[in-house]
């Protein structure tokens, strides 16, 4: 009888139990092998195409220190038995060096770089592989929100690189690093694209960045990101790391975007970004089914004597595209306006009222506007970080939501407080411990207490805390 009910428990679990059927492997396990006794399976024709195109960079900084003097030497007591033997003060001047790598973009001497590499340089060497002559390079123009600067050396016959088209990279394709890690001399690295337009990372004020796992390191910034073909599709610029050397995730700023600002630089000397005009946030899943299920960024509102006014833009918009350039987000319109010079004029995607249209909309200045709305007010230090009042207009400029209340995060020092507590440059504070922030009067109340505090920040549509 027993066996009979376990027969008939058995047959019920069969007949009414969940059943789920598993995809299987074929097992035929059949290989092909492209490095056999015949062939070994190489890029050496690749890379051979671009082997003198990438080039070895280094800088030297000539730093001033004033001696600090003891002040017991001011004693007057000290005074009446040494006289005028105390030392003086005497400046005192030190050289900082640092390498880096570029990339040929011409054969008469343009090389592009990171603006990192170069910064506040007194003097620029760059030497080229298989040549041992060094090159004085002088500073054509560079763009620090991008972190892009072009250099030039006096010689011609050079080998440039060919650009990719950079919207056409996809997850996946294979990639070959170059560059001068460690300051050993050029070498070449290989992976594969691991990600597209990484943005929000904190390392640059406009970031579209092609993320790669080919090791990248120290030395390796302003080198070339090159596709299987030999082309290039981005220069290498940071990674992510907690022992100073790769972890296999870097950034890549795209060729596109490259092209765009080093064009600009070696033309006029500088680069200007296009204005829209419009503040603008992140939506949710639920707001988007208001938008037929699409993202994109969300007009908040639309400044005065602006493009997007002109152009009839209305809060409630959602821009969906730029010239046929999908928009997914508030950062990526942010990016994608910014690779335009002032005067383009540009073809807006949008939903209104679930209904698609399109709008042209010829493009402002940006540059010369934010640096006096920074301003006004004044700017107020606390903790390694400068804060500035955030007035509407700067909202609009900085595409920061209209209903958004509290005081801008205008820079972070590295190695400082704020910067330990994972506060970044572009953030929006707007409470601390339980008292709201709606002006600097507020902010520098509400820190007069010397505790710890708990700092709400806003940043890029997410609201968080840290403490500082």
């Amino acid at each position: 009888m027993k066996k009979l009910l376990l027969s008939l428990f058995i047959l019920v679990s069969v007949v009414f139990g969940n059943h789920i059927d598993f995809l299987k492997a074929d097992n035929t396990n059949v290989r092909k092998y492209p490095a056999n006794g015949e062939y070994i399976l190489s890029y050496n024709n690749v890379l051979k195409k671009v082997k003198n195109s990438v080039v070895n960079i280094s800088i030297q900084k000539n730093i001033k220190n004033n001696f600090k003097q003891n002040p017991f030497f001011n004693d007057p007591f000290f005074r009446q038995f040494f006289g005028n033997r105390i030392p003086k003060q005497v400046p005192q001047e030190r050289v900082q060096r640092a390498l880096g790598s570029g990339v040929i973009i011409s054969d008469n001497g343009y090389i592009i770089t990171n603006n990192h590499v170069i910064d506040q340089a007194d003097e620029i060497t760059v030497t080229i592989p298989g040549d041992k002559k060094e090159y004085k390079a002088k500073l054509i123009g560079s763009d620090k929100k991008s972190d892009i600067a072009v250099i030039k050396i006096d010689k011609k016959g050079l080998n440039p690189v060919v650009f990719y088209d950079s919207d056409k990279v996809k997850v996946g394709d294979v990639v070959f690093a170059i560059g001068n890690p460690f300051g050993v001399g050029e070498t070449v690295t290989h992976g594969i694209v691991s990600a597209l337009g990484r943005n929000s990372m904190g390392i640059e004020e406009y970031e579209d960045f092609i993320q790669t796992d080919a090791p990248i390191n120290p030395g390796n910034s302003g080198g070339a990101l090159l596709n299987s073909r030999g082309e290039l599709i981005g220069i290498n610029t940071a990674i992510v790391t907690r022992s100073g050397s790769s972890a296999g995730i870097g950034f890549a700023i795209p060729a596109n975007m490259v092209h765009t600002i080093a064009k600009q630089l070696i033309e006029h000397g500088e680069y200007k970004r296009g204005y829209l005009g419009v503040s603008i946030t992140n939506i949710t899943s639920e707001m988007s089914n208001f938008y037929d299920g699409k993202f994109g960024a969300l007009v908040a509102s639309v400044g005065e004597n602006t493009p997007a006014k002109q152009a009839g833009l209305k809060r409630g918009d959602l821009i969906i595209a730029v010239n046929g350039k999908k928009v997914d987000s508030a950062n990526s319109l942010k990016n994608i306006i910014g690779t335009y010079a002032p005067g383009s004029t540009v073809e807006l995607t949008y939903i209104r009222n679930k209904q698609t249209k399109k709008v042209k909309v010829k493009l402002a200045s940006l540059d010369g506007q934010i640096p006096t709305l920074m301003q006004a007010g004044g700017s107020f230090s606390y903790k390694g970080m400068e804060v500035t009042p955030l007035n509407q207009e700067l909202k609009n400029q900085l595409g920061i939501s209209t209903s958004i209340e509290g005081v801008y995060v205008k820079d972070v020092k590295q190695n400082s407080l704020a910067s330990d507590a994972g506060l970044l440059k572009g953030d929006v504070i707007i409470q601390v411990d339980d008292n709201m922030i709606k002006s600097m009067e507020d902010f520098k109340n509400a820190i007069k207490v010397k505790s710890k505090k708990m700092i709400w920040i806003y940043r890029q549509g997410s609201i968080f805390a840290v403490v500082l």
